[in-house]
């Protein structure tokens, strides 16, 4: 997600820096799954791995102006894991939106409904859910089984439902009186893992998602003239669209130029889809989550672009948007663009899906396949969020993050490839200033003691650091090992772990050992650095001394984040040096290293530049010569 939210509980802070310099602090629960071997020192997943899948087959009816969205679902769950479930935890996510919720913030009344109604709930056909919907408010609602769910077995659950759909649109609701979208729409089994059991967290508006790995046949029924967009292939263009626009998609496949599935015009001539109400239907497999958006105004551009270059696979880049909204009118280029660079460049690993929609709405969010982005006049911003977005593609979706304990392992990720695509597309100069002033500047100068909280604090029990820890923070985390291992050596480790968790749910310490395994290099006191302590960036010239062979120059790291920096030597004779030293500087004392100088030339002064890791305290950066 782009826009970021305060979270609702606060943490105390304890300091993890007395922790040895080798050996990274690890909680006992996830203690217990290397013990169990779900998990492996060698960053893979251990040979006792497991995680639990379903099928899913949902239909949703949407008649806008009628906000009532009515829906039924089939459910097929597969306990894969070794424990006996007794009952499931559903997650009912729109049910943040009743009077009374557990929220960030306080709501307006456009953003209140009456949540997720549950009409039926059956299991395996036999056990019938008495379910009261005054009672079941909460975003998790257990379901207790009249039969267990044995070690690999599994289970059907049939479910009907309605809800009203806000009139407030954030991450999911009314754009307009006839354009909406749907995410997080649909009653879901909750993750059940090998380090927490079932989750539990609830949903406040602020916390991010965590969801299993799932095969999904979504049908959508919406009036004659409605347009549809969603996640996955859609199975059916020529049962719903007239044969010209059918057409006009089909030939977007295979096109490096826009095409104009359906203009204003043709929106106004009424005569895009099949007459009567149409069932749209799209399939996808091994995917998160599922989310649409429709409208009977919005214009359709679309085109494609080859992601693996070792098989010409191309993929769908799809737009759908107000005809009015300049920026959105560059979406499907720009969209190529970053699926190109994501699956070339960094992180290099091919786009894994078939399509991506940018879709015109309030959120700035990521779904799978899709983006909901919002409408700006600044064109290079539009590209700016749109390049976040569609970067989420690799983390949470490719990997299956826990972004409600860890979010710090997508926001960060997709911050470090939005500052990457940054200067491909329009140079370093411009990308660092964007950078620091949007991801930096606000956290590095904001001495608050919740600014220091270690950016492994899981970010459910954040307050006011949340953010910055999951984006900031984090993404300078990454982009400092890029810096210290070099890009040849940093994608190895990186693709190490991409390739150890690609659609399995990894946690930090997965993360920590992959790139260990993946550098060959003993990584834990950059991690324990970044991760583990209370700091921030600060660096001092403490002295410059002369020596027989040159000139010392001792640097202090006050805040004691192990930065890379830039030191600008200038000589009395008018030259200059600049001499850069990556986090590796601060590998043997973390708290004073030295800068040793092996020329006679005298100095005239010192400054110390971070570039984009941002210091606290400038005025202590320079030295000058008395």
């Amino acid at each position: 997600m782009f826009k970021r939210f305060i979270l609702f509980t606060a943490l105390a802070a304890s300091s993890l820096s007395g922790f040895a310099q080798n050996a990274l602090y690890m909680p006992r629960d996830i203690q217990n799954a290397f013990k169990k071997g779900t998990r492996s020192p060698d960053g893979k997943p251990g040979k006792n791995y497991w995680q639990n899948h379903a099928r899913y087959d949902i239909h949703v009816t949407a008649a806008p102006p009628n906000r009532n969205i009515k829906g039924t679902e089939s459910i097929t769950y597969f306990n894969d894991s070794p424990d006996t479930l007794r009952s499931l935890n559903m997650k009912l996510i729109l049910n943040v939106h009743r009077p009374g919720a557990v929220r960030l913030s306080p709501a307006q009344p456009d953003y209140l409904t009456s949540g997720m109604q549950i009409d039926t709930f059956t299991v395996n056909g036999q056990q019938s859910v008495a379910w009261n919907n005054e009672q079941a408010a909460a975003t998790n609602q257990r379901v207790r089984l009249a039969k267990p769910l044995l070690p690999h077995d599994s289970l059907k659950l049939n479910i009907a439902w309605h809800y009203e759909i806000s009139k407030e649109s954030n991450r999911e609701g009314m754009i307009d009186a006839t354009t909406y979208y749907l995410a997080y729409f649909y009653p879901r089994v909750s993750v059940y893992d090998d380090y927490n059991g079932w989750d539990y967290l609830p949903f406040n508006d602020a916390l991010e998602f965590y969801n299993d790995f799932n095969d999904y046949n979504l049908k959508v029924t919406v009036p004659a003239n409605y347009l549809v967009w969603a996640t996955g292939t859609l199975q059916n263009a020529a049962q719903v669209l007239q044969p010209e626009y059918a057409k006009r998609l089909q030939a977007s496949f295979t096109s490096d130029s826009t095409i104009h599935v359906a203009t204003a015009q043709d929106l106004a001539a009424k005569k895009i889809t099949k007459p009567g109400n149409n069932t749209w239907i799209w399939t996808s497999n091994h995917i998160t989550d599922v989310a649409l958006g429709l409208s009977d105004h919005y214009v359709w551009d679309a085109a494609s672009v080859v992601v693996d270059k070792a098989t010409g696979r191309r993929a769908s880049m799809q737009a759908a948007f107000a005809d009015s909204s300049a920026d959105f009118h560059h979406s499907v280029q720009n969209g190529r663009n970053s699926l190109s660079y994501f699956s070339t460049s960094w992180p290099g690993v091919p786009y894994p899906f078939p399509k991506m929609t940018a879709f015109q709405g309030f959120a700035d969010m990521e779904y799978p396949m899709m983006v909901n982005d919002s409408h700006t006049d600044d064109l290079r911003f539009a590209q700016f969020v749109q390049d976040h977005e569609i970067a989420h593609t690799y983390f949470p979706f490719y990997m299956g993050i826990n972004e409600t304990r860890y979010g710090y392992m997508d926001e960060g990720w997709a911050t470090t490839f939005e500052y990457l695509i940054g200067k491909a597309e329009v140079g370093q100069a411009a990308t660092d200033k964007l950078y620091k002033n949007f991801r930096v500047n606000r956290w590095v100068h904001d001495p608050s003691s919740y600014e220091d909280l270690p950016i492994i604090t899981p970010t459910s029990e954040l307050n006011m650091a949340a953010g910055n820890n999951e984006y900031g923070k984090a993404s300078l985390s990454y982009l400092a090992l890029k810096d210290m291992l070099g890009d040849e050596l940093f994608k190895k480790a990186l693709h190490t772990y991409m390739d150890n968790w690609h659609g399995k749910h990894p946690i930090p310490w997965d993360y920590f050992n992959s790139m260990n395994a993946g550098s060959g290099r003993n990584l834990n006191w950059f991690f324990n650095n970044w991760f583990f302590t209370n700091g921030y960036i600060d660096l001092a010239v403490d002295n410059v001394a002369k020596t027989k062979t040159g000139v010392n120059i001792t640097i202090k790291n006050i805040g004691g984040f192990a930065a890379p920096f830039d030191a600008v030597i200038t000589y009395t004779n008018g030259s200059s040096d600049t001499l850069h030293r990556t986090s590796a500087f601060w590998e043997s004392n973390q708290k004073q290293a030295t800068l040793a100088l092996k020329n006679t030339k005298a100095v005239k002064s010192v400054k110390l530049d971070g570039g984009i890791f941002m210091d606290a305290d400038e005025n202590n950066n320079t030295w000058n010569a008395k």
